[in-house]
Formats: C-alpha cells, sequence, structure tokens
C-alpha cells in the first residue's frame, strides 16, 4: 500500500497575512482599509499612569511587610526600607526615561542591551526575564491569592501547603483560558480587579489614619534593628520586589502617545503616588499589628482585617485576592509583547509569536508562561522566590541603567531628547551592586540557584543561536515541531503589508 508523501513545510505558513487571518465582523480590522499591522501611539499621559500604577501594585504590598520586618527587625528601620526603595525605584525609573525616549523600540531594557552590548547579553537579559523573572513572579501572586482566599477558612492555623499551591495552578490555568480565549476579556479582568486593588489600598490607609488620630503609635520604634549589612541587602529584596514593574510602560513605549512628554511625567507621577501608597499602608499595619504579629501572619492584611473591622473583616481578603487575581492576569497579558520583541531579533521560538487564528490572542506565549510558572510552584516558600526574582531582576535592570553611561561614551550624536545628569546612573548601579552582591553572602542558596539560572542562558544562546549552521535533519526537526504546535493551536506569526 502505497503512502501519500507529506506536504512540504510551505504548506504550513509561519507567517499570514491579514486576509489570512479572519478577525470576525466585530473587530475593528475590517473597518479600515489598511489592513497593515503595527503599533498605534493611542496610550495618554494618564493611560500611562494607570500602566505603571497597576504593574506595580500587586502582591509585594501585601506579602513583603513581613519580609522587609524579618531582616530589619525593627518596624522605623522596615519603613526607611520601604521610602528608600520607593526613591531608588524613581532613580531608575529617570534613567529609563532617557533610554525610552532614545531608543523607542518594545522590549525597553532588552532593546537597550541589544544596542549597547549585543545580542549576547541581550539574550541573557531575555532569558531572566522569560524563564524566572516573569514565571517567578507570577507564582508568587498566585499563592499569595490562595493564602489570602484560604486564611480565612484557617483562623488558627496556617492553610495547608499543598492546598495553597493546587489553588494557585487554579488560578494560574483560568486566567490562561481567559487570555487565551479573549483579549478583551483579559483586559476587563485586568480593568475590574485593578480597582479592587486600589479599594483595599485606600480602605487599609483610612483606618490606619483613624487609628494614628486615636494615638496607636506604641509599635514605630528602632528597636531590635539588624546592624549587619548583609541582612539590611536582603530587606530590600522584598521591598524592591514590592515596586517591581515601574519601567512597564517602556515596554509599550512606541504606543504612548508624545513619549518625550509624557513619558517622564508619568513615571514621576506613578512611582512618587505608589511610594506614598506603600508607605501609608505599611504605617497602617504597624498602628494595629504589633511586629511579632506581622512576623507571625502569612496573610499581613487579612490580620488587621480581623482586629479592626469586626463582622466585616471579610471585605479585606476578598479584595486583596481580587487584586492578586488581577496582577497574575496582568503577568499573562504584557508577557507576549516582550516574546514578540525577542522573536524579531531572531532569540525565541517563532512559535512564541504566534496568535491563534480564530481567536486572536497570543495563546502559545500565554501557555508557555503558565507551565513555567506552575513549575515553580513546586516551590511555596514565598520569601525564597522572592529572593530568587531579586537577584535576577536588579542585576539585568542594573545592567540596563549602565547602557545610559556607556552609549553617552559610544554613541554621541544618538538624539536624546531627554539628558539625565549620570550622578543618577551611576548612584543606581552602585546601589545595585549592593543589593545583589552582598545577598550572596546572607543568602547563599537562594542567590547560587539564580546565578546557576542565569547561567543556563549560556548553552541555550550557543546551541539555538549563535550555532548558524545546523545540520539539516536538525534544522528540519526543529521546523516540523514547530508546524506541529501550529496544527496543534491553530496558529500563525501575523505579517506586515
Amino acid at each position: 500500500m502505497s503512502q501519500t508523501p507529506e506536504p512540504p513545510p510551505e504548506k504550513v505558513p509561519l507567517r499570514a497575512t491579514m486576509e489570512d487571518i479572519d478577525l470576525g465582523s466585530d473587530t475593528e480590522t475590517d473597518k479600515k482599509d489598511d489592513s497593515e499591522v503595527k503599533l498605534e501611539a493611542k496610550m495618554s499621559l494618564l493611560n500611562g499612569i494607570t500602566v505603571i500604577v497597576g504593574s506595580i501594585i500587586g502582591s509585594g504590598i501585601f506579602v513583603s511587610p513581613s519580609g522587609v520586618l524579618r531582616t530589619t527587625g525593627s518596624v522605623n528601620m522596615a519603613l526607611i526600607v520601604w521610602t528608600i526603595s520607593g526613591v531608588f525605584s524613581m532613580v531608575g525609573a529617570y534613567c529609563y526615561a532617557e533610554l525610552g525616549c532614545m531608543i523607542s523600540k518594545s522590549g525597553a531594557d532588552y532593546a537597550y542591551i541589544m544596542e549597547t552590548f549585543g545580542p549576547f547579553l541581550a539574550f541573557i537579559r531575555l532569558w531572566i526575564e522569560c524563564m524566572i523573572v516573569r514565571p517567578c513572579s507570577q507564582a508568587i501572586v498566585a499563592l499569595t491569592f490562595s493564602i489570602y482566599v484560604l486564611k480565612p477558612f484557617f483562623v488558627d492555623c496556617d492553610p495547608p501547603d499543598l492546598s495553597v499551591r493546587l489553588l494557585a495552578v487554579c488560578c494560574i490555568m483560568v486566567l490562561t483560558f481567559i487570555n487565551c480565549y479573549s483579549v478583551k476579556w483579559a483586559t476587563r479582568v485586568q480593568d475590574y480587579f485593578t480597582y479592587a486593588k486600589l479599594l483595599a489600598l485606600f480602605v487599609i490607609i483610612l483606618a490606619g489614619v483613624y487609628q494614628l488620630f486615636q494615638g496607636q503609635t506604641q509599635h514605630f520604634t528602632f528597636d531590635n534593628t539588624t546592624t549587619e549589612v548583609t541582612s539590611i541587602a536582603l530587606s530590600f529584596y522584598s521591598g524592591l520586589f514590592a515596586y517591581n514593574g515601574w519601567n512597564y510602560l517602556n515596554f509599550i513605549i512606541e504606543e504612548l502617545k508624545d513619549p518625550v512628554r509624557n513619558l517622564p511625567k508619568a513615571i514621576a507621577i506613578s512611582c512618587s503616588l505608589v511610594t506614598v501608597v506603600y508607605v501609608l499602608a505599611n504605617v497602617a499595619f504597624y498602628t494595629t499589628l504589633s511586629p511579632q504579629e506581622v512576623l507571625n501572619s502569612e496573610a499581613v492584611a487579612v490580620t488587621f482585617a480581623d482586629r479592626l473591622f469586626g463582622v466585616m473583616a471579610w471585605t479585606i481578603p476578598v479584595f486583596v485576592a481580587m487584586s492578586t487575581f488581577g496582577a497574575v492576569n496582568g503577568v499573562l497579558l504584557t508577557s507576549s509583547r516582550l516574546f514578540y520583541a525577542g522573536a524579531c531579533e531572531g532569540q525565541m521560538p517563532e512559535i512564541l509569536t504566534m496568535i491563534q487564528i480564530h481567536r486572536l490572542t497570543p495563546a502559545p506565549a500565554v501557555l508557555c508562561i503558565a507551565f513555567l510558572s506552575m513549575l515553580y510552584l513546586t516551590v511555596s516558600d514565598i520569601y525564597a522566590l522572592i529572593n530568587y526574582v531579586g537577584f535576577a531582576t536588579w542585576l539585568s535592570i542594573g545592567v540596563a541603567v549602565l547602557c545610559l553611561p556607556v552609549l553617552r561614551y559610544t554613541q554621541p550624536k544618538l538624539h536624546r531628547p531627554i539628558k539625565v545628569n549620570l550622578f543618577f546612573p551611576a548612584l543606581y548601579i552602585i546601589c545595585s551592586v549592593f543589593v545583589t552582591v552582598v545577598p550572596m553572602i546572607a543568602s547563599p542558596v537562594e542567590t547560587g540557584i539564580g546565578c546557576l539560572m542565569i547561567l543556563t542562558s549560556v548553552p541555550v544562546y550557543l546551541v539555538f543561536i549563535a550555532w548558524k549552521n545546523k545540520p539539516k535533519p536538525l534544522q528540519r526537526a526543529v521546523g516540523k515541531f514547530t508546524q506541529t504546535l501550529q496544527k496543534l493551536l491553530v496558529v500563525v506569526r501575523p505579517g506586515r503589508k
């Protein structure tokens, strides 16, 4: 019996024009004569502020108070760390304003490192973000969601570890389905749950202000302050984790109206606002809870609500759970743009840039980030995960800020609509060295694992990117694997006309 020969690879398109994709009658595309796929500058200053604020405020403010206090020892020192972390983030964001206006490409620090140091270091940054920071952050937020959902049912003890992780998996899977099914659903989830997180913090701060007027200031002391430099450095991992996301507007700078004017304004307003909100929320916690109560609580906001809100105490964990649910959605929603930026430079698998033909969602990228996040859920220690993320994040962002003085020297004629005083990148780089090198002494296991995760990028780069003349059988195998995934997920890569 003869076999029908397999169709050649060209029959399964890796790219598709707009005519190849059925967008449906409810989209805006079929109303336009121009079928070119391109990013349009539609975001105003207010939109830019909400992007940064919505990206920063996630689980960190509800998880990190315990982590910061554990490594600082006293309430007042913890508040100082929270304040310095906010200022540190603002300095980094200010440096990013020059970089973003000078190199106006999607991808943010990945694009800056590519322009300054070339493809190898850029790939390491891409690897850190895609393989460590994004999925690990999502795992942290999903675990926080689970703890806040389950805590009201386990008032006198901690929720079972297995239950926490299973609920976190369910959270990720539900949001993965939503992001694969409809971009509109995903953006609505993001909008509604952002309101919830702001309302929760607003209620907590108001309650704290009331407590201050009642004279509840007995916990604001420097008693038991840690004097070890390594512990203070570790405290910044938890503090800075809560501010993570200030650079997300740079990832979509091509869609911001008048970026030279609006980018620095959005950064300044949003970072200042978040710093004030975070410090006031921490002050509110300590007006009611003792340092020991904060250290013993996995859900600080729940314990705070139980003490103050009586029969309405259930509202805070509900709002916090909604906040963290929305934060998980935000990671899924924004990660596909980074995958796309990497693939445009030939540094990511082609399948991760593709969209689902009928749903018009970046299904492969969403599924990839969800799978990696669930792998990180095998570690249920939130603070260990924060150390992994902190080491990788601040090391790579420090390298991105280093691009600023290097480009001043190597490419002095580049157009710079904004020119930052070199004192600020120098200060940021010195602080980055402090918060990445010093904790290696205090937490060698977590930072060692973080280093190993980063070093895994080297063989991947050498085999899949630097090695151009791969054997034909290997190329055919990769092509066939990509085609199989395309058929399974019904995805194509959109082209430009």
